[in-house]
């Protein structure tokens, strides 16, 4: 159980750019990490409508169950629980959230915990490097007969993880393009489909 502050830098990557940077940063397949996003809301969108997103992430050592709220641009607070797998199945097969400091959160911002369902799942391969005191991140994400790719940079000072992202994508001639969070091109990929 935790609340931490993310900052982070996101922009997509074609196939081709993304196949390059595996290569330049001699990426292992044994590196590579496969992980699922199960991502909630409410039938109404409550979480959407304040920013928010809440998932349960399976790796391959732990579950956890996150609540990211965007505080700022490149700023969220995460309230995360870890789950057994037990816990983790109950709820994504509807049963009672078990994840007492983010129902606890969620119940501060007035969500309706007994709303909250499962909308959908998304599936990444990632990649983290550690690079100049931060993390990059390559992810390869699948979900709903669509695949994307992205570069994040994860950063303990915004002002410092803007400069360097900036110059990441200046010195592997990355072509600047807005990525917006997974949950939420899962939910436009969602949106168009419905």
């Amino acid at each position: 159980m935790n609340h931490e502050i993310e900052i982070e830098f996101k922009n997509m990557l074609s196939k081709t750019k993304y196949d390059e940077l595996l290569t330049t940063f001699d990426i292992q397949e044994e590196e590579v990490i496969r992980q699922e996003n199960h991502y909630f809301d409410t039938a109404d969108f409550q979480l959407k409508a304040i920013a928010s997103g809440l998932r349960i992430r399976v790796l391959p050592n732990r579950i956890e169950c996150t609540l990211k709220e965007k505080s700022n641009n490149h700023t969220h607070i995460e309230t995360t629980d870890a789950l057994t797998e037990e816990e983790a199945n109950q709820i994504l097969q509807g049963g009672q959230f078990t994840a007492p400091t983010v129902v606890a959160r969620l119940k501060e911002r007035g969500i309706a915990i007994e709303q909250l369902a499962l909308f959908g799942t998304l599936a990444t391969e990632r990649v983290e490097i550690p690079y100049k005191g931060g993390l990059l991140v390559l992810d390869h994400s699948f979900y709903l007969h669509r695949e994307d790719y992205e570069v994040e940079y994860e950063a303990k000072d915004e002002t410092i993880g803007q400069k360097v992202f900036q110059q990441f994508l200046t010195d592997y001639n990355i072509p600047i393009a807005h990525a917006e969070k997974k949950i939420a091109r899962f939910a436009a990929a969602l949106a168009a489909r419905n």
